[in-house]
């Protein structure tokens, strides 16, 4: 990421998102690497079935109690006040705040999970409707799966509280580790306990619920105590900073915005299709979510404090130059890698998916499923980045009333389009839908914060797809020769796979440069420091 001049008083502020963004990058793609190889253990064992399926959609009642509570807007809502108080001298207000929110949302998470676990019978008739009509006998095993995963929703909701209190002060390795802990649980589950112990998918939701404890509750709270953290349970609601923490969450409470609900409503509309749709999409998905994760989310997350810090203390000169820099960054990276992705679909389903009970003509659907997805990846990883600069200057409001109004949009279209395409509409109004959400966010944004270069952006976007010219000609060599046959053997496509991705990079990276992209300036400083290694 480009570094912007700072201050002679804050000289590491804007400094420190190359930094923190370099961690969050390793940890986020530590935890990809972990979830295709959780998903090539789950593909493996279990195959595309009914029971993965019902797999699947026992997630269903979790991320339905996730978006009721607002979790995603927990951590999102508390680390601007806890950042505000921190970094203005007032930490004993900032642990006040801390306590008392935490106390709080226990009360309410617990409340929920109770109730979600008495009702999940009836809540996994509704959220799995299709399935369940068409095979009633899946219905219990859903509704106990979900019972299994509902203990590490508190697990998130908390840890993500915990997590905010390092973000906030710059500490981004032990949040790293949560998703990592979490993917190792599932693959535990799945290998272990599953296959070995005979649960079955089963197997896999113990799995999940333990690794979710472990990585995101019991590591975060034993290293915020040992950095001096001071909790004190408390149900102090008058207090100024408690009050902000919920008036920024209540909009989200409120809304319907399209990153909460989209698995959700995908796996709900999958449901009336044929057996194993509903994880034919959730493969494509993963997929496809592995360079959000890597580009989108670790960017989002390292420059969230920072421009949290700029407009506590003024300094929206600087806010908008590190906005603009990380979103330029973020589409220099995802486009080329989306391309890439939709090119070599077939090769990528096959290195991961392809053995055991995910059979050859499991590909296909998959493949199909992935191309559609990848034509709003960029939209994807742009929008955590966008969403956080509205939190960092204190409003959640907007950008859930954008969100709710684009999931109306995605809704309108699978009803428009799955008359022609069937299943195959979701993962195609999956990628318009996000990318109308974007625009709509940087024309709103733009006035709040005294302007952003939408004209610059748009043109790095541009020059970014005329840059993956390269990818298109490497990645269509590769998957019309014998390179590109599936029947290569797991390792041997996945290398193939990867050395087109080497090597259109590097033809990428020229185009890039003689567009005259700054963002090409990366790839030289990487290569500097990798030759300054060899030479040390």
């Amino acid at each position: 990421m480009s570094e912007i001049p700072a201050s002679p008083s804050e000289p590491s502020a804007s400094q420190g998102v190359g930094r923190a963004g370099t961690i969050m990058v390793a940890s986020l793609l530590l935890s990809r690497v972990l979830g295709l190889v959780r998903d090539s253990v789950i593909s493996g064992y279990f195959g595309r079935t009914e029971f993965t399926d019902a797999y699947r959609l026992a997630f269903q009642i979790p991320d339905l109690l996730f978006m009721l509570v607002s979790g995603g807007a927990l951590s999102s809502a508390f680390i601007p006040v806890f950042s505000e108080y921190w970094h203005t001298g007032r930490e004993k207000e900032a642990w006040k705040v801390f306590s008392t929110v935490l106390t709080i949302m226990s009360a309410i998470v617990f409340a929920f999970i109770a109730m979600c676990f008495v009702f999940a019978l009836p809540i996994a008739k509704i959220v799995a409707a299709g399935k369940v009509a068409t095979n009633p006998e899946i219905l219990p095993l859903i509704a106990k799966m979900s019972q299994i995963l509902l203990p590490a929703q508190y697990a998130f909701f908390i840890g993500g509280l915990m997590m905010g209190t390092l973000y906030a002060r710059r500490v981004f390795s032990i949040p790293g580790l949560g998703p990592n802990i979490y993917n190792i649980g599932i693959i535990f589950g799945a290998a272990v306990v599953g296959h070995y112990m005979g649960r079955g998918v089963e197997g896999m939701c113990w799995g999940a619920t333990v690794g979710a404890i472990l990585g995101n509750l019991v590591i975060p709270f034993a290293v915020i105590r040992k950095m001096g953290m001071d909790f004190q349970p408390s149900f102090d609601t008058k207090h100024e900073g408690v009050r902000k923490v919920f008036k920024l969450m209540l909009p989200v409470i409120l809304g319907l915005s399209l990153p909460s609900v989209f698995g959700m409503i995908m796996q709900f509309f999958g449901s009336y299709y044929d057996k194993g749709t509903n994880s034919t999409l959730d493969y494509a998905n993963k997929l496809m979510q592995a360079p959000l994760g890597i580009f989108g989310q670790s960017l989002a997350l390292a420059v969230f404090p920072v421009l949290t810090q700029f407009f506590t203390q003024g300094k929206m000169d600087l806010f908008r130059r590190q906005l603009d820099s990380t979103m330029r960054t973020v589409m220099y990276l995802t486009v080329p890698a989306s391309v890439l992705m939709a090119m070599m679909a077939p090769q990528l389903v096959s290195a991961f998916f392809k053995h055991g009970a995910f059979k050859a003509e499991d590909v296909g659907p998959t493949a199909v499923c992935l191309r559609l997805f990848c034509i709003g990846i960029w939209a994807w990883c742009l929008h955590p980045v966008i969403m956080r600069a509205f939190y960092s200057i204190q409003d959640t409001k907007t950008p859930v009333i954008i969100g709710t109004v684009t999931t109306g949009i995605f809704v309108l279209l699978i009803l428009a389009l799955r008359g022609s395409m069937g299943y195959l509409c979701l993962p195609l109004a999956g990628s318009i839908a996000p990318m109308i959400m974007v625009v709509m966010m940087a024309v709103v944004l733009t006035p709040r914060i005294g302007g952003i270069d939408i004209k610059g952006l748009a043109i790095t976007l541009g020059k970014a797809f005329v840059g993956s010219l390269s990818v298109v000609l490497v990645g269509g060599v590769v998957a019309n020769t014998s390179l590109g046959s599936l029947e290569h053997g797991k390792v041997a496509t996945l290398a193939i796979t990867l050395g087109a991705f080497l090597v259109s990079m590097w033809g990428y990276y020229f185009i890039t440069k003689a567009l005259g992209m700054p963002e090409s300036a990366y790839v030289e400083r990487a290569m500097a420091k990798i030759n300054r290694k060899r030479g040390a």
